[in-house]
């Protein structure tokens, strides 16, 4: 009963990983968008029939998935409508009235999940204490309720004024919902983000009502047919915060599953790093669809309370839909394997964000799909074995990615080979240029990062995006093409919550602050101890804290105690150092507030095997050789192919080559030569001026 299964669930692939003690059995095949849990059903299949373990022996499933990202992205989500304070049903619309790009006049803010037909006012008030100004008017609300059902939504979200502080109003419209339109998902703001802001909680309660029929329904049939299948054993989701959650937290919060799939790979990637005493990463994954960019210090992904999807402008922080949710904090973007290139208004290359996903596809797979993609331009390049991908069990037809090629090289006045070039350059470009905003947003540098490359088509990349940003070194570990899925095996059972409740450290209301906590510590108990429920837990606290008269905070890690009026001295300390760590100065005389309290609990995650080698350095032999094209020159050379799996660690070859595997292969390009390590990962060095050895 140590069988345990992890299962991600992308926009093209479905990976699903079996470890069983120190054996690990891997399947990667194509998800089935329409019906997600077939493709999962038949990799689950196929991993216990390689490792010979009974469906009953496995003792957890672990599941997480990029379903409601891409659902997000690509607009294909349910039928939603908004219920709101009478006047402002145009919130999620003005948005903050920020312009992130001021001096652009033709500047295209991204259109709400909402449409305006869709969002209804109705009159009630509540004030900043929780004070009811204006009773819900329910005459108002039953002829909004007959309007949406004449809409036939599927969906609706509910958000009211200060709700965060008393949600009665919220609670009484979600009962009438429940009502008079059974059939139809609610989602209160209150519920999903209780904090103060009016336009995030709005826009998170929009998007999770968005979302939610679609993975509602998924599941709840996967958690049958797993349990048809004969196994037996818990379901636990991955939240985007890192944390494992419930099935039914998930079915009520899916939106905190929207960074799942993700959220894995940077667990996986801090893990790696971890293993090699690696300080400063850059994780890189990049699958069918998406490319996800996340920076881990100190073997910790860095992490936040809010993020934002489907950004539409250049990766600018503003210009996608914001969410308050727990989220391991990472960039995001629609440049994957099945990334669809066109040509722009301008007469360029343009590539993503919508992808061609597993139906019907890129045009090498054969399905039908005719637009260029970026497996096609990989394929037309020489870095894919169009008879070894995915294993064998998906055989690409590399005259239909030429004919792609072609007809986009048509459009430009370019050969196949150089829109294949120019496809890679760009979405190459696009990975690097939103790593590049990320780490600015962050306030922190890239080129002495190592970067981590997992994902089916992260190899492929790597090795270029790495040149781009200044990388010197690129780690691409075993079984790379199913990181996040491995990931999802290393999470704790966790859950986080943040709760707004004001107040002044000169004021400071330990009593209030105390009760604060205990009622969150218990809301977070109940839910990890349905997934953990005899493990060890750990705490951890945070405020999020700002000078009086600022409109920010920041996050201040707190002490886990019963709180004195003692406590404010220490907490205002806290606050000057972290706020001195961010601005490198401090204000004096000013008063500090706590804007919103958090709390997150957590079991304890799988034990990571450990394993060391000091391998005999040695020049590896290629298995064979095949044209391939120079990302630099564009010209057509002869690239050493050489399979993962007959290369032991100490194994050395310079670039350009190409190292295969079932499940990805990894682009050595000439800047860099490639070196097993003592764990099996792959380690690129950029090439110095010294001869090679």
């Amino acid at each position: 009963m140590n069988a345990r299964i992890g299962i991600d669930i992308g926009g093209t692939f479905t990976d699903v990983v079996l470890e069983a003690g120190p054996r690990r059995f891997t399947r990667k095949v194509l998800t089935t968008s329409h019906t997600p849990e077939i493709g999962v059903l038949e990799a689950v299949q196929a991993v216990l029939d390689d490792a010979a373990v009974p469906a009953a022996e496995v003792a957890l499933v672990i599941h997480g998935t990029t379903l409601a990202t891409n659902a997000l992205i690509e607009r294909k989500g349910a039928k939603t409508a908004l219920i709101t304070t009478e006047g402002f049903r145009d919130t999620i619309e003005i948005r903050q009235e920020n312009r992130f790009e001021q001096y652009d006049v033709n500047l295209d803010l991204p259109p709400p999940l909402v449409p305006r037909r869709l969002r209804r006012g109705v009159p009630e008030r509540i004030d900043a204490q929780g004070r009811v100004l204006v009773p819900l008017d329910e005459g108002a609300l039953a002829h909004v309720v007959a309007d949406l059902a004449a809409e036939a939504v599927e969906s609706v979200a509910v958000g009211f004024l200060h709700s965060y502080v008393n949600p009665d109003h919220e609670e009484r419209v979600g009962q009438v919902l429940a009502e008079r339109l059974p059939g139809v998902s609610v989602t209160l703001s209150a519920a999903v983000s209780p904090e103060m802001r009016e336009y995030e909680r709005f826009s998170t309660a929009c998007a999770n009502a968005y979302v939610q029929p679609l993975m509602a329904r998924y599941i709840a049939k996967l958690d049958r047919d797993l349990t048809a299948a004969g196994l037996r054993c818990p379901l636990l989701l991955l939240s985007s915060g890192g944390g494992l959650c419930t099935v039914d937290m998930a079915v009520r919060f899916p939106v905190r599953l929207v960074e799942s799939g993700p959220a894995g790979g940077a667990i996986f990637a801090s893990h790696i790093a971890t293993q090699c005493r690696l300080d400063s990463v850059l994780s890189f994954d990049m699958g069918g669809t998406t490319a996800k960019i996340c920076l881990i210090d100190e073997a910790t992904p860095q992490t936040n309370r809010e993020m934002e999807v489907a950004r539409v402008y250049r990766f600018k922080k503003g210009s996608g839909i914001p969410l308050r949710i727990p989220v391991i904090d990472m960039v995001e973007i629609g440049a994957g394997g099945g990334s669809i290139a066109r040509r722009d208004g301008l007469g360029r290359i343009a590539v993503g964000p919508d992808s061609a996903g597993s139906e019907p596809g890129p045009a090498c797979y054969g399905r039908g799909g005719r637009a260029a993609t970026v497996t096609d331009a990989d394929l037309g390049l020489g870095r894919i074995d169009a008879q070894a991908f995915s294993g064998g069990r998906l055989p690409l037809d590399s005259a239909a990615a030429e004919r792609a090629l072609a007809r986009l090289g048509a459009q430009l006045g370019l050969s196949a080979r150089a829109s294949a070039l120019g496809v890679s350059e760009m979405v190459d470009e696009n990975m690097a240029n939103a790593a590049r905003v990320h780490a600015i947003e962050s306030g922190k540098t890239l080129a002495t990062r190592t970067l981590i490359a997992f994902g089916g088509a992260a190899p492929l990349h790597a090795a270029r995006v790495a040149e781009k940003l200044g990388i010197d070194r690129v780690v691409v570990p075993g079984s790379a093409g199913v990181g996040s899925a491995i990931g999802f095996l290393r999470a704790p059972v966790a859950y986080e919550v943040v709760r707004t409740s004001h107040q002044r450290l000169d004021g400071f209301d330990a009593e209030r602050a105390n009760a604060v906590f205990a009622a969150m510590r218990s809301e977070a108990e109940t839910i990890v101890r349905r997934g953990a429920p005899d493990s060890p837990l750990a705490e951890r606290r945070f405020a999020f804290m700002r000078y009086r008269g600022q409109g920010h905070e920041i996050r201040v890690t707190l002490p886990v105690e019963v709180y004195g009026v003692d406590a404010a001295a220490r907490l205002k300390s806290l606050f000057v150092e972290a706020y001195r760590a961010v601005y490198r100065r401090s204000i004096s005389g000013a008063a500090v507030e706590v804007t919103s309290w958090g709390l997150a609990l957590g079991a304890e995650g799988a034990a990571f095997a450990e394993r060391s080698a000091a391998p005999f350095r040695h020049r590896a032999e290629p298995a064979m050789r095949r044209p391939g094209v120079d990302a630099v020159s564009g010209e057509m050379v002869e690239v050493p192919i050489f399979r993962r799996e007959h290369l032991r660690p100490g194994a050395w070859l310079p670039g350009p080559a190409v190292i295969v595997e079932d499940e990805t292969s990894t682009v050595v390009s000439p800047a860099f030569t490639a070196e097993v390590d003592g764990w099996g990962y792959l380690i690129l060095s950029r090439k110095r001026a010294e001869a090679e050895t």
